[in-house]
């Protein structure tokens, strides 16, 4: 008997002419499925209803999309501050936060890692071009989805390292937040050749990582990035049988 793939929760946002409507690039169901996974898509809920997701989730992909608020990460928002949607904020941060709380297996990818790192405690550079005026790096081009467009430096020593497997790898880009100050916890582990964080990782966690870049672009244009899927769904399948026995005491607990 084959054994069950692990459910991966996958945060889904808004498409860009229309608020009320959900939207999620097909790459990021492709990707969890090539790696074994079970791909649960997970639209932008109450903040209240994390736990009672998370319980039935193995492990947490949070996805690309518009700009985080910043009073969330305690600043006003710049003048080049893109759209922000509020309930997926909300419904992010609660995820995440709760993920971690529980050693939840996460990838975080491009808005998801800013998501990652403020749930932490961090802070975002809200608009690159200007508030970065020193960086030499094009971070969203107008390129195919899968088309390389500039270096990033990976650490030696961080899981990232390990999972990609090499010092320097050629992503795509399409960004103008970043990381600036990292949560508590949080280690930068990638960096573009203009100082902008491309990759962080919580060290303390079973599985915590996230990227600038988007990796699941390329589930049909090479395997370069499958490695960082594989390791979420295999570290989601580590954990599983525990999360499941901790489920099951706490639907019992609430059924006295």
């Amino acid at each position: 008997m084959a054994a069950e793939r692990p459910a991966i929760g996958i945060t889904i946002g808004y498409s860009s002419q229309d608020v009320e409507q959900f939207s999620l690039r097909d790459d990021y169901v492709r990707s969890v499925e090539q790696a074994g996974g079970l791909p649960l898509v997970l639209a932008a809920g109450r903040p209240q209803d994390a736990p009672p997701l998370l319980d039935r989730l193995a492990g947490l992909v949070l996805s690309g999309g518009a700009d985080v608020e910043p009073r969330l990460y305690g600043q006003e928002p710049h003048a080049k501050l893109g759209r922000v949607i509020p309930e997926r904020d909300t419904f992010e941060l609660a995820l995440a936060q709760e993920a971690l709380r529980r050693g939840l297996p996460v990838l975080a990818i491009c808005r998801g890692q800013q998501v990652l790192n403020v749930a932490t405690g961090g802070t975002l550079v809200q608009d690159i071009p200007s508030q970065m005026p020193g960086s030499t790096v094009d971070h969203d081009p107008d390129t195919e989805r899968w088309a390389t467009v500039h270096r990033v430096s990976i650490r030696p020593g961080t899981r990232l390292r390990e999972i990609l497997g090499t010092d320097t790898v050629a992503v795509n880009s399409f960004h103008h937040q970043a990381v600036d100050t990292p949560g508590q916890g949080v280690v930068v582990s990638a960096t573009a050749d203009d100082g902008v964080v491309e990759g962080i990782e919580i060290p303390a966690q079973p599985f915590a990582l996230g990227v600038q870049w988007h990796p699941e672009a390329f589930w049909d244009h090479g395997r370069a990035f499958q490695p960082l899927f594989d390791a979420l769904v295999q570290a989601a399948q580590a954990r599983e049988p525990q999360a499941a026995g901790a489920a099951r005491r706490r639907g019992a607990q609430d059924g006295r």
